[in-house]
């Protein structure tokens, strides 16, 4: 059994390959564009999630390997500084979307065969961003997708239950990376730890939870 970890090559994603492989699991990593990662525990496979002919070439280099863990993690945020007068240009919308939320569907469906076969869960990063109790203002298309995302998760929990796969969203924290900043609350270890007890810990009976790495339940 494998887990695969879409945009693994930095941040809380590289930080839950390294976890997940330093654990004796078999961890597939993706990553964007032309440079293999450098960490030769994992079995790195290229993967752009805006691309619907990069996911058929990804399912089909796994050739049928079974997954216990599908963790859709790409993510973008690409509007900071942004004026609500004279920002949010409609490619920032597009950019985002197309990874935030398209991405993490057509990472699912292209792989659901192999979840099937492994009997597998399916764990969807998005933020306490999404939720409409944590809205002061600002951030809007990055909150707009994570809400999609928690929206997208809730409803495949529903439609892949019948079918033994569980599906949670998560809340990583407000981790210590690129996207988060050196101010940030928590770094990549603390999210990563958390977050694989949390994948650990998701099962039919949680299916649909929305949590944030500490174990938390998440208002919607």
């Amino acid at each position: 059994m494998s887990i695969l970890i879409t945009g693994a090559n930095r941040g809380v994603g590289l930080a839950l390959a390294e976890l997940a492989a330093s654990q004796g699991k078999s961890v597939i990593g993706t990553y964007r564009g032309h440079a293999r990662p450098p960490a030769p525990a994992i079995d790195w496979q290229s993967l752009n999630v805006t691309e619907p002919e990069s996911h058929h070439a990804l399912a089909a280099r796994l050739n049928g390997t079974p997954l216990s863990l599908l963790v859709c993690n790409a993510g973008v945020y690409l509007e900071k500084g942004q004026s609500l007068e004279e920002g949010y240009a409609k490619p920032l919308w597009d950019d985002t979307f197309a990874v935030n939320v398209t991405g993490v569907f057509l990472t699912i469906q292209a792989l659901l065969p192999h979840l099937r076969a492994g009997k597998g869960k399916i764990a969807i990063i998005s933020s306490q961003m999404a939720s409409d109790t944590h809205a002061p203002g600002g951030s809007y298309i990055y909150r707009a997708s994570k809400a999609a995302a928690l929206n997208l998760g809730r409803n495949l929990s529903a439609d892949l239950k019948g079918e033994g796969i569980a599906v949670g969203i998560y809340h990583p924290g407000w981790v210590q990376t690129d996207m988060g900043g050196s101010g940030a609350d928590i770094t990549v270890e603390q999210s990563a730890g958390g977050l694989m007890q949390r994948f650990q810990a998701l099962s039919l009976a949680t299916t649909g939870c929305f949590e944030t790495w500490n174990g938390t339940t998440h208002a919607f």
